[in-house]
C-alpha cells in the first residue's frame, strides 16, 4: 500500500476518503479540497482492492474536470485509466446509448446535435409546418422541449391547459419524429433516453448495478431532476454513493439545478454520515468570515462554517461611488497599484452580475492602457468556419442530416439559392425521404442544378475518403474539396478562420478515443460534447473580466465584484422568484470565495445601465457583511476622482485622499448612505454620507437636479423613498 496516499489529509478529507462501503454526502466548502478527496477516495477504494478500476463510476460536470480526476488518479496509482467511466453524465449517457443503441431504439451511428444545431432543426421544422415564428419564437420552443425533457415529459406527458402549450406540444411531437427520422439526439435527450432504457430493461440496470460498486458524484448541487434519477436508478440499495457538493454555491436553477437534491439524497438514501469539509486552503479568514456571515441569511442550509489557519489577512473594502465611471476608474488605479506590487494581471478578477455592465469597465481598462480578457469567448468548436467544416464531416459519416446538409450546400457559395432548396424540401416531404435524397434525384437546371451536382460529387468523395484516410487527411482533405480553405484565404479578414481550420487538422491528428466506433464517429461525438466547455483564451497576461456565474470552480489572488446595488446584484428578476433571492445570496457568497487575498466590493449611486440612468440602493449583501472586517471607502467631498487606496493596515490610511467611514447604519441615523430620499425643494437624491449625532447630525446628498449639498437633519425635512 502506498503509504503517502493519505498524507496531508486533515482529519474530516482523511474520514471521507476512507469510508466504508455506504452512501454519503460529502459537504464541501469552497477551497476545501474536494478534487483532492474525490480522486484520493477513488485511489484508496482500486488500492485497498474494493473495487477494480472498471468497478467505479465517477460523473462531473464538466470534460474539464474529468480529464484532471484521471491525471491525478494516473499519479497516485500506477494503473491504466484507460476505458475507467470517469466523465460528464452527457458524456457517460453517450457511452451508454453507443454501447446498446438497439435497445435505446437508435440507429448505431447517431449523430449528437449541439446547441446551436438543435436551434436549427427546430427552424426547420417551424418553417415545414409553417409555424408562424413571431408568435412562437425558435428560441423559446428550443427552451420548452429542453425543459420538458429535463423534467422527464414525453410530449404525450405535457398537460396543455391553454392554447400556446398545446401548439408548443404539437412542435414537441414534429421535433421528435424528425430526430428519430434523421437519428440524431440533443443533450436533453442523451439523458432522458438513457434513463428511459434503464428504467425499461431490467437486465441491462442489473449489469450496470453490478458492475457500479462505487459511484462518485461530483458537484452534486448542480445536478437536475433528471440526472438524479439517473443515478438512483444505477444505484443499487447496497451499493456506496460517494456525492460531494455544496449547497451553498448551487447558483444554476435557472439551468434547471435542484439544490433540493442534496436533501433528498440524505432522506432516500437513509444516510447515517454527512462530512463537512471546512477548513478552506484558500482564502485568508476575514473573507471567509464575510462569507459565512452573507450566507447565515438563507434558510433551509445543510449548514457549515468555513475556517482557515491562514489567519485574519486584509480587510474586506468597500467602495462607494457617485457613478459607475468614478468606480470603474477605482478599478483601474487599484489595478495599477497591484501591478507594481508584482501581483499579475491573470490573478485580478472583476466580477459583475451582468454582462451589460462590463462596457464601462472595459472602456476603463483600455482607456487606462491595461490588458484584460474577457472570459468566456466563443469556443473553438462553434466558431462558424469549424463548424462548417464539422458539417461536411458529418455528410461524410452519414449523409442524411439535413441540419449538416443545409449549412453547407451553399457554402461556399455554389449558386443554391433559396428557392432552390425550398423546391428540394418540397420534394423530400412529398416523397417521405431526406433531403441528400431528393438532391440526388433533383432535375434542378442552371447555375443551381451544376452547384447541387458538385456539391453532392464532394461529398461523395468525402464518403469515400472517410473509409480509406486517417482522420487528420480525411479533414485536411475535406478543407481543399470543400473549398472551405480557398474561400477564407481569399477573404481580406479570413485568416483566424484559415489558423483555426488548420488547427482543425492538428486537433484530429491528437484525437484519441476508446470506443468500437470509428475515428469518425468518435471524433464528431467528441466535437458536440466538448462544446459545452469554455475557457479562456491563452495569450499574454491579462486583467479577467467576468460574470460571477463564469467564476464558479475558478480563484484568484486579487476580486473585484462590482455593481452590488439592489436590482442589480441581487437582480430585480431573483425577487419577483421562488428561492430567487437565496439564489443570488449563493452567488455573492460564490464571488466572495473565489478571492484568496483581497477582496474588493464597490458600487456605483448612479449607473447607465441599458441607456438609462439608474439610482441604485446599496445590495443588502453589502450590510449582511459585519462592520468589523470591512474597511469602507468613499470619494473625497473635494474631489469627484477617487484616488488610489493605499494598502495600508487597518487604522493607517492616508489622508486627504480616500475617506474611510462606518457603515451608516451603526451611526444611529435614520439614513444610510446610499439610500434614495426626496426633498421638497431639491427634489430626488442618494445620501453620499452621514455624520455627526442628535442635534448636530448631518448628511451630504447628491441630488439628481442640483448636485451635492449638505443638509442638518434638524431643518431639512428629508423623506426616505
Amino acid at each position: 500500500m502506498n503509504a503517502g496516499l493519505l498524507d496531508g489529509l486533515n482529519a474530516e478529507q482523511l474520514a471521507a476518503v476512507t469510508l466504508p462501503q455506504e452512501s454519503a454526502l460529502i459537504l464541501a466548502g469552497a477551497g476545501s479540497g474536494k478534487t483532492r478527496v474525490l480522486t484520493t477516495r477513488m485511489a484508496w477504494l482500486i488500492q485497498t482492492g474494493r473495487v477494480t478500476p472498471m468497478g467505479v463510476l465517477a460523473v462531473t460536470f464538466t470534460n474539464k474536470a474529468a480529464r484532471e480526476m484521471l491525471a491525478r488518479l494516473s499519479a497516485l496509482l500506477p494503473i491504466n485509466t484507460r476505458g475507467m467511466w470517469v466523465g460528464t453524465f452527457h458524456g457517460l449517457c453517450h457511452r451508454l446509448l453507443r454501447t446498446h443503441a438497439q435497445e435505446a431504439r437508435l440507429p448505431a451511428q447517431f449523430q449528437i446535435l449541439d446547441g446551436q444545431d438543435q436551434l436549427s432543426a427546430i427552424k426547420r421544422l417551424m418553417r415545414a409546418q409553417q409555424v408562424d415564428e413571431t408568435r412562437y419564437p425558435a428560441r423559446q420552443t428550443q427552451q420548452f422541449i429542453n425543459a420538458q425533457k429535463e423534467a422527464g415529459q414525453r410530449p404525450a406527458q405535457v398537460e396543455a391547459f391553454d392554447a400556446r402549450t398545446r401548439a408548443l406540444r404539437d412542435l414537441y411531437v414534429g421535433y421528435e419524429a424528425q430526430c428519430q427520422k434523421e437519428g440524431v439526439v440533443d443533450f436533453a435527450e442523451l439523458l432522458l433516453r438513457s434513463v428511459e432504457l434503464l428504467r425499461s430493461n431490467e437486465v441491462l440496470r442489473l449489469h450496470y448495478r453490478a458492475r457500479f460498486i462505487h459511484i462518485l458524484v461530483d458537484e452534486f448541487q448542480d445536478t437536475n431532476r433528471l440526472q438524479y434519477q439517473w443515478l438512483k436508478l444505477l444505484a443499487a440499495p447496497e451499493h456506496a454513493v460517494f456525492a460531494v457538493g455544496d449547497d451553498d454555491q448551487s447558483i444554476y436553477g435557472f439551468r434547471g439545478a435542484e439544490v433540493g437534491n442534496m436533501r433528498d439524497f440524505e432522506r432516500e438514501f437513509a444516510l447515517e454520515r454527512v462530512i463537512r469539509l471546512e477548513q478552506n486552503y484558500r482564502s485568508f479568514g476575514n473573507i471567509l468570515d464575510a462569507a459565512n456571515a452573507l450566507i447565515r441569511h438563507n434558510q433551509g442550509r445543510l449548514g457549515k462554517n468555513l475556517w482557515t489557519r491562514a489567519g485574519a489577512g486584509q480587510p474586506v473594502r468597500v467602495y462607494e461611488a457617485f457613478n459607475d465611471g468614478e468606480e470603474a476608474r477605482f478599478v483601474v488605479e487599484e489595478a495599477r497599484a497591484l501591478m507594481a506590487e508584482g501581483l499579475p494581471l491573470s490573478q485580478i478578477a472583476l466580477l459583475y452580475r451582468s454582462n451589460a455592465q462590463s462596457r464601462v469597465l472595459e472602456h476603463a481598462l483600455f482607456a487606462a492602457g491595461i490588458g484584460y480578457r474577457v472570459y468566456g469567448g466563443q469556443r473553438f468548436f462553434e466558431r462558424l468556419e469549424i463548424k462548417q467544416a464539422m458539417a461536411y464531416l458529418r455528410l461524410a459519416a452519414h449523409g442524411e442530416e439535413e441540419g449538416a446538409f443545409l449549412r453547407v450546400v451553399n457554402f461556399p457559395p455554389r449558386g443554391v439559392g433559396t428557392r432552390s432548396l425550398e423546391l428540394l424540401q418540397s420534394t423530400a416531404r412529398e416523397q417521405g425521404s431526406s433531403l441528400y435524397q431528393a438532391a440526388r434525384q433533383s432535375t434542378l437546371t442552371g447555375k443551381a442544378g451544376a452547384g447541387m451536382s458538385a456539391f453532392l460529387a464532394c461529398i461523395e468523395r468525402l464518403k469515400e475518403a472517410a473509409s480509406a484516410l486517417p482522420l487528420a487527411e480525411l479533414v485536411a482533405t475535406l478543407l481543399q474539396e470543400s473549398g472551405l480553405l480557398a474561400h477564407y484565404r481569399a477573404d481580406r479578414e479570413g485568416a483566424d478562420r484559415v489558423e483555426n481550420l488548420e488547427e482543425l487538422v492538428a486537433a484530429a491528428a491528437s484525437f484519441e478515443h476508446e470506443s468500437e466506433l470509428s475515428d469518425l464517429q468518435a471524433f464528431l461525438s467528441h466535437a458536440s460534447l466538448e462544446s459545452g466547455e469554455h475557457e479562456a483564451a491563452p495569450g499574454l497576461d491579462a486583467l479577467q473580466l467576468m460574470t460571477v456565474h463564469a467564476a464558479k470552480g475558478l480563484e484568484f489572488q486579487a476580486v473585484f465584484v462590482c455593481g452590488l446595488e439592489e436590482g442589480l446584484f441581487p437582480h430585480e428578476n431573483a425577487l419577483t422568484q421562488s428561492d430567487g433571492l437565496e439564489e443570488e445570496r449563493r452567488l455573492m457568497y460564490v464571488a466572495i470565495t473565489r478571492a484568496r487575498d483581497r477582496l474588493y466590493l464597490t458600487r456605483a449611486q448612479s449607473r447607465m445601465l441599458h441607456g438609462q440612468v439608474r439610482y441604485g440602493l446599496r445590495s443588502r449583501f453589502i450590510d449582511e457583511i459585519p462592520p468589523a472586517l470591512c474597511r469602507w471607502l468613499s470619494p473625497s467631498a473635494k474631489s469627484s476622482m477617487p484616488r488610489r487606496l493605499l494598502n495600508q493596515p487597518t487604522g493607517d490610511l492616508p489622508q486627504p485622499a480616500v475617506q474611510a467611514v462606518s457603515p451608516a447604519p451603526a451611526l444611529g441615523l435614520p439614513f444610510f448612505m446610499g439610500q434614495a430620499v426626496r426633498h421638497e425643494k431639491f427634489g430626488y437624491g442618494v445620501v453620499l454620507q452621514c455624520e455627526g449625532g442628535g442635534g448636530d447630525a448631518r448628511v451630504q446628498v447628491n441630488f439628481r437636479d442640483v448636485g451635492v449639498k449638505w443638509l442638518a437633519l434638524g431643518y431639512a425635512r428629508l423623506v426616505a423613498q
